[in-house]
């Protein structure tokens, strides 16, 4: 009986001590949605998405133009007709597949690159849902949501010089918080989302 109340008190003190290090509008929930970061670039990545067009567009007329039959044809009594023929299709598939794959790479690393770039962070009401704001090709923007628990910042603030890394459980790569957006509220970004979570 006399050993029980030590514990008991122990208990207490450790409760009380956690309480004392999660802040007051945590433990109940947040009363209301909370934006914990933005960064405007929609002109950036509308500019982004016309060169990625540009850039699929000119690779891919290079590739039908090296498809394309050349104009100038050898001579039928040439002594190495059809070593010539053969290379000339080789040079051309190669080409335009190589042209090809330099307009697909281009294409996919700007979109790619949108879609991970996070323009807005919305803490919701209650604190148990996240909703993230990205760029879309052509800055464009497209939102979800996913609880708290599944988000994992990768490093803290202070560490990366540029951009932040978030993991979310379920989508491949990471999204990217640029450093130079504005963060309203520090102290609730680092407790909620900028928290490491073993995912």
């Amino acid at each position: 009986m006399v050993a029980s109340v030590p514990l008991r008190n122990v208990s207490h003190l450790l409760s009380v001590l956690r309480s004392q290090n999660v802040p007051r509008y945590l433990q109940n929930g947040v009363p209301r949605d909370v934006l914990l970061f933005r960064h405007e670039r929609g002109r950036f990545f509308a500019i982004l998405g016309l060169f990625c067009a540009g850039q699929g567009i000119f690779w891919t007329s290079l590739a039908v133009a090296a498809l394309s039959r050349p104009l100038s044809r050898v001579p039928a009594e040439a002594p190495n007709r059809s070593y010539q023929d053969l290379r000339s299709a080789l040079w051309r598939y190669g080409l335009a597949v190589g042209c090809g794959t330099m307009g697909v790479l281009v294409l996919g690393a700007g979109l790619l690159y949108s879609l991970r770039s996070v323009r807005s962070v919305m803490l919701l009401a209650g604190g148990q849902q996240v909703t993230l704001t990205t760029y879309a090709p052509f800055g464009l923007g497209t939102c979800f949501t996913v609880p708290l628990n599944q988000i994992s910042c990768m490093a803290h603030r202070g560490e990366v010089p540029a951009m932040l890394p978030l993991k979310v459980k379920g989508r491949r790569f990471y999204f990217l918080l640029d450093k130079a957006g504005h963060f309203p509220n520090t102290q609730l970004f680092d407790n909620t989302v900028g928290a490491y979570r073993s995912l």
